[in-house]
C-alpha cells in the first residue's frame, strides 16, 4: 500500500513532524525555560523589571533598538507558549536559536564558558546558552514531535493516495 500524500507547500514542511518523544520534549523545555525569562522581561514576574526597563536598558548597554527589544520580549514570551503547545515549531525554535546567538554575542561570551555558580565574577558565562541551541536544533531538525499542534495538524492534512500510485 502506498504512503498518503502530504501538502507540500512551505508552510506545511513548516509544521512537518512525527510523533518523536524526544522532539516533544526538547520542544517544552526550551520552551518553559525560555519562557521564564521572557516573562520576567514582559510581565516582571520572577524578580524580572519589566518591559520598559528592558527596552532601555538593551538599548543603553547594547545598542539594541527598543523595537527588536519588543519583538525578543514577545518572541520568549508568547512565542515560547505556541513553541510548548508546539504550533510552529521549528519557526520559534530558530526564533530563539537567533536570541541565544544574539545573548552569547553581546552579554555573555566576554564572561567565559560557565555560569557564575559562586557569585565571585562579573556577569555570567554562555553554557546555558549553547545547552538551548542544542535544544533549537533538536526541534528544528525533527519538528515539533508528539503531542503537539503541529502533529495534530500533519494529520488532518493527509490525503488519500494519488490515483495513479494506487494502480502502481
Amino acid at each position: 500500500m502506498q504512503e498518503p500524500e502530504v501538502r507540500r507547500s512551505m508552510g506545511w514542511r513548516l509544521l512537518a513532524t512525527d510523533d518523536s518523544w524526544a522532539a516533544a520534549i526538547a520542544r517544552v523545555t526550551l520552551g518553559g525555560v525560555v519562557w521564564a525569562h521572557g516573562a520576567q522581561k514582559l510581565l516582571g514576574w520572577f524578580g524580572g523589571h519589566g518591559p520598559q526597563w528592558y527596552a532601555e536598558g538593551f538599548s543603553k548597554f547594547f545598542g539594541i533598538p527598543p523595537l527588536l527589544t519588543w519583538g525578543l520580549m514577545l518572541t520568549e514570551a508568547v512565542g515560547m507558549l505556541l513553541l510548548v503547545a508546539g504550533f510552529a515549531g521549528r519557526l520559534w525554535a530558530a526564533l530563539a536559536m537567533l536570541i541565544m546567538l544574539g545573548a552569547i554575542h553581546f552579554a555573555h561570551l566576554r564572561n567565559g564558558f560557565y555560569m557564575n555558580w559562586y557569585g565571585d565574577k562579573r556577569g555570567e558565562g554562555f553554557e546555558y546558552h549553547l545547552l538551548a541551541l542544542a535544544l533549537c536544533a533538536v526541534v528544528l531538525i525533527m519538528g515539533s514531535g508528539a503531542a503537539s499542534v503541529d502533529r495534530l495538524l500533519m494529520r488532518r492534512t493527509v490525503t488519500e493516495p494519488r490515483e495513479s500510485a494506487k494502480h502502481a
